[in-house]
């Protein structure tokens, strides 16, 4: 049994955004759906590693050729915030059954600065059972660079062998076990609870 566990965030235990809160920044950009989603992700990484939202939305701008006015930047940085603040309540009982065991909990999450403190205190409540959260923004690496997987097994006090990783992208997971992590792409709570089983 690995000594310790490792989730990601958003896509695990975090909801990823819904079609309506999509739909909401798409509303505030302007632009064509298509080129917005390019140029968001394309860009989301300097961001995930600190980059304040404000330059990042203006390099989302820039990459689509127009220009958002403060105004918009502000309107769009509240409503990407909102997009990704929901949890899923059966991993979250899940979490608080292994925090039960005695199990040590860890948190690695790409996660831009400003969602931090909203983010943690929607759900202050379940974050308290990880022994260490592991922000990308914090840390100054995004997943999947291998440091950041070794700094969150750092931070729980055990070597990466010791840990099993679960992420919802593959990337991910393969960078995880390449830095010796135990580590598989999220599918289920049940996938979870045989996983973690003793």
């Amino acid at each position: 049994m690995s000594r310790a566990i490792v989730f990601d965030l958003f896509g695990v235990i975090a909801l990823t955004q819904t079609p309506a809160a999509k739909r909401r920044i798409e509303d505030l950009a302007g632009v064509a759906p298509d080129a917005l989603w390019d140029a968001y992700w394309a860009l989301r990484k300097p961001y995930d590693a600190g980059q304040s939202s404000a330059d990042y939305w203006t390099a989302v701008a820039d990459r689509l050729g127009v220009r958002f006015p403060a105004a918009t930047i502000d309107a769009l940085t509240a409503a990407d915030l909102a997009s990704w603040t929901n949890a899923d309540p059966a991993m979250v009982s899940l979490i608080g059954e292994l925090a039960g065991q005695g199990r040590r909990l860890g948190l690695l999450s790409n996660i831009i600065a400003d969602l931090v403190p909203v983010f943690e205190e929607r759900h202050r409540s379940w974050l308290a059972h990880f022994d260490a959260l592991t922000y990308s923004c914090a840390i100054g690496v995004a997943k999947p660079d291998h440091r950041a997987f070794e700094i969150a097994a750092e931070r729980l006090g055990v070597a990466p062998v010791d840990c099993l990783f679960i992420d919802d992208t593959e990337v991910n997971v393969v960078a995880a076990r390449e830095v010796g992590m135990r580590a598989e792409v999220f599918r289920s709570v049940d996938q979870i609870r045989a996983l973690t089983a003793a």
